[in-house]
């Protein structure tokens, strides 16, 4: 049987390489993973390359007073912490992302009156990224009173978010403005964040609406899973918005750029299946014609991306019900975490 060349099969682990790796976006390329969690843990410092450091040169990786405060956690949030950790397999991922949270959880503790790690909100991840920016944080930084730097904001509140999106989608208790309980737990579980044999099922659905020449939509539903490009991002994207990067071995790859939750421009580089498809599409268009619109010719919008994601999903093989479930901004936030957790990448766009 004959493979379409942007077929998903064959080896699918995330690729999480540094911007000016020539292979970064590319999939096939892999760190060395840690080993999946297994059972129950008593503490975070029984996953893989989270063992607390009690004193110098005792072979801990990560300071014991971080995984103290998560096991000090009522059961249910340490769980979802303890979920959300082992849920990527880069040891450097769940370091970073171990640090983060500590640093949250003390300057949650310091808000009078206290607050609860799962009752947080958007509001409160947005107090903590201006208090880190404005230098008005007393705890959780090695300078007190210093801002921090514009990029270190950024992906501070980029991992937050992810672990904010883990845990609605999870089942734990999500909060609205008011606090109270923003849906059921069962309409969260619902939407649970897609697993690795259903990515892989996505991009071979998007290997086979581009073999029908659907390549529109099938660009728009491999950037979402290669990017984690916001829906506007993808309505908005011209030939101009792709940006080639060189390294000083003579090769070249593209990258897509956008505005993240801190609003600083990142660059994510652009995995080869949405890479080839957006070469053809781009292929004698003027340099500010939009590259991904509607069959009829109209720009993109997030009801006809969402139903690109359902088509593309149902393409590939995942169950009806569960592909009419998916949302864009479900898969966007899945794919930034996992990226976050191997390199971030603010960007000075030349």
């Amino acid at each position: 049987m004959n493979t379409h060349p942007l077929d998903g099969s064959g080896p699918q682990a995330r690729t999480t390489l540094p911007l000016s790796s020539p292979s970064a976006g590319v999939r096939g390329v892999t760190e060395t993973a840690a080993p999946p969690i297994g059972p129950p843990v008593t503490s975070v410092g029984e996953i893989a390359g989270l063992r607390p450091r009690r004193r110098s040169r005792d072979g801990g990786e990560v300071p014991g007073d971080d995984v103290d405060l998560v096991d000090a956690l009522d059961a249910q949030a340490r769980s979802t912490v303890a979920g959300w950790l082992a849920d990527t397999p880069s040891l450097t991922g769940r370091r970073t992302r171990l640090r983060v949270l500590a640093a949250f959880l003390r300057w949650l503790h310091a808000l009078r009156p206290p607050v609860e790690l799962l009752a947080v909100t958007e509001e409160h991840l947005d107090s903590y990224r201006d208090a880190a920016a404005a230098g008005t944080l007393t705890v959780g930084v090695r300078t007190p009173g210093k801002p921090l730097g514009g990029s270190t904001v950024a992906r501070r509140r980029a991992t937050l978010a992810s672990f904010h999106t883990y845990a609605r989608l999870r089942g734990a208790p999500a909060h609205g403005p008011a606090g109270e309980p923003a849906e059921p737990a069962e309409a969260t579980r619902a939407r649970r964040p897609l697993s690795r044999e259903e990515r892989r099922l996505l991009r071979q659905g998007v290997a086979r609406l581009a073999a029908d020449g659907r390549l529109a939509t099938a660009a728009a539903v491999a950037l979402l899973e290669g990017t984690g490009a916001p829906m506007g991002t993808l309505a908005g994207l011209t030939a101009r918005g792709l940006r080639t990067v060189a390294e000083v071995d003579g090769t070249e790859h593209s990258v897509i750029t956008f505005r993240n939750h801190g609003g600083d421009i990142v660059a994510v580089p652009v995995p080869r299946p949405a890479r080839l498809l957006l070469d053809v599409l781009r292929r004698g268009r003027p340099a500010g014609e939009l590259l991904i619109t509607r069959e009829d010719g109209q720009p993109a919008d997030p009801a006809w991306i969402g139903a690109a994601l359902i088509d593309a999903a149902l393409a590939g093989g995942i169950p009806g019900e569960r592909a009419r479930r998916l949302h864009p901004h479900l898969l966007c936030a899945a794919t930034i975490g996992e990226l976050l957790d191997g390199w971030c990448f603010p960007a000075s766009p030349r």
